[in-house]
C-alpha cells in the first residue's frame, strides 16, 4: 500500500471537505487511491462534495482566435493576474494563436517550434518575454475546432468557449456558447457521455440505494432516477438554459432549427495545483535563520 503523506490527506480534504481523520482513514481503506477513496466517501454518503477537479492554481489568460470556419482556443499561463493584463503578455498570447491556427498546430511542443517574427521562433519569443517580464509565462494548450458556424465566448480572460454548429442563427449559438461558460456541460447529448463514466456513477448510486434496505425493485428504480437527475446535470441538451431558465437547451435548439455539433472549454489553471504559502510559518523560518 501506499505510504499515506499529508499532502494526499489535504488533497482529500480540499475535495470533500471532511476532517483531517475521516480522510486519512479513508485513504488507508483505498490503498492511498484518491479517487477510490472519494467514491467509498460519496457511496457511504459522507463526503459533501467531490467538489474539486484540482487546485486551479495557474493564472494567465484563454485566447482565442478565428479564421473562417476555423477557430483556435489557447491557454497561455503567467504567475500573475497583473502580467495577464499586461499588453506585451496579450500581444505575446495572441500571436501565438494567429501562429498556431496558421499551422493547424495544437501541440505545444509543435508550437513552440513555430516562426514567431523577426527569425525568431515561438519559444525564443517566449523566453524573451519571461526575461521582460520578470515572470514565468507557458503556453500550456490549445484546441482547434472546424465547423459549417462557430460561435466563440469569453468571460473576461479566464473562461473561453468555441461551438460547432450547424443550421440556426447566430444570435442562439452565441448564447449556447454563453450556457456552456457558465454551466461547463460533460457532453452534449446523455448517449455521448462515457460508459466508464456511467459506470462508476451507478455503481455509487446502487451502494447508496442498497442502503436504504428497500426492495430491489424500488432500489433498481432509486438508481435509474439518480442516474437520469446526473444526465440533466452533466449533458448539454438536458440542462437548463442560462438564457431562460424555463426552457432547456435542446428547445431553444430545437425552436431554432439548430444542431450542436462541437463544444468546447477551457479555463484558465484547471488541473494546475497551487503551491499554498503560509506567510507566517514563512517569517518564522525567516526569523530563526537570522538568528543563527
Amino acid at each position: 500500500m501506499a505510504a499515506i503523506s499529508a499532502s494526499m490527506v489535504k488533497e482529500l480534504r480540499d475535495r470533500t471537505g471532511l476532517g483531517m481523520m475521516e480522510c486519512k482513514k479513508a485513504l488507508e481503506e483505498a490503498g492511498g487511491d484518491i479517487e477510490v477513496a472519494i467514491d467509498n466517501l460519496r457511496k457511504s454518503g459522507q463526503a459533501k462534495a467531490a467538489k474539486k477537479a484540482g487546485n486551479i492554481a495557474a493564472d494567465g489568460a484563454i485566447i482565442i482566435a478565428q479564421e473562417g470556419n476555423r477557430a483556435i482556443m489557447l491557454e497561455v499561463n503567467s504567475q500573475t493576474d497583473f502580467v495577464a493584463k499586461d499588453s506585451n503578455f496579450t500581444e505575446f498570447a495572441n500571436k501565438v494563436a494567429a501562429v498556431a491556427l496558421a499551422n493547424n498546430a495544437t501541440d505545444v511542443t509543435a508550437i513552440a517550434a513555430l516562426p514567431y517574427a523577426d527569425g525568431q521562433t515561438v519559444e525564443e519569443a517566449r523566453v524573451a518575454l519571461v526575461q521582460k517580464i520578470g515572470e514565468n509565462i507557458q503556453v500550456r494548450r490549445a484546441a482547434i475546432v472546424e465547423g459549417n458556424q462557430l460561435a466563440t465566448y469569453k468571460h473576461g480572460l479566464k473562461i473561453g468557449v468555441v461551438v460547432a454548429y450547424t443550421a440556426g442563427n447566430e444570435e442562439t449559438g452565441k448564447g449556447i456558447a454563453m450556457h456552456v461558460a457558465a454551466f461547463n456541460p460533460l457532453a452534449i447529448n446523455a448517449e455521448d457521455v462515457p460508459a466508464d463514466i456511467l459506470a462508476r456513477e451507478k455503481e455509487i448510486y446502487a451502494a447508496k440505494a442498497r442502503e436504504s434496505g428497500k426492495p430491489e425493485a424500488i432500489v433498481e428504480k432509486m438508481i435509474t432516477g439518480s442516474l437520469d437527475k446526473y444526465l440533466n446535470e452533466v449533458t448539454l441538451t438536458r440542462q437548463m438554459y442560462v438564457i431562460d431558465n424555463e426552457k432547456k437547451v435542446d428547445d431553444v435548439l430545437k425552436a431554432a432549427g439548430m444542431t450542436v455539433n462541437q463544444i468546447v472549454r477551457m479555463e484558465v489553471g484547471e488541473g494546475i495545483e497551487k503551491k499554498e504559502v503560509n506567510f507566517a510559518e514563512e517569517v518564522a523560518q525567516a526569523q530563526a535563520a537570522a538568528a543563527k
